[in-house]
């Protein structure tokens, strides 16, 4: 996996790089395949923003987070992309009511 980290008004010192390398690999407990991971940090005035953009089979992940700490921008980045990621991967198995409220009113009418 690649990772392109980016970074706007400041530089990515080894330490940001490997919090956020670090990070991602909670990501892999899911067990999907993350195409092209790119995370965006830039410095704003009143503190910092992380941005993510990361391909999966199942669709894109996008996530977006500001904090006045760097590295809680990203935890916080991190905690929004896995529950987008948990809800893309469980998808298939939340479906709806095999039979609608109104089929099955009608059913029971009709057996009385």
């Amino acid at each position: 996996m690649t990772l392109n980290i980016t970074s706007k008004q400041m530089d990515i010192t080894p330490a940001i790089r490997a919090h956020v390398e670090d990070r991602l690999k909670k990501l892999e407990k899911w067990q999907a395949q993350l195409i092209n991971p790119h995370i965006v940090l830039s410095k704003e005035p009143k503190g910092f923003m992380a941005d993510a953009a990361i391909t999966t089979p199942n669709g894109p992940l996008v996530a977006s987070a500001k904090h006045e700490d760097m590295y809680a921008a990203i935890n916080e980045l991190i905690i929004k992309l896995e529950r987008q990621l948990n809800k893309v991967q469980h998808k298939s198995e939340a479906r709806r009511a095999e039979a609608s409220v109104k089929d099955a009113n009608l059913q029971q009418l009709q057996e009385d």
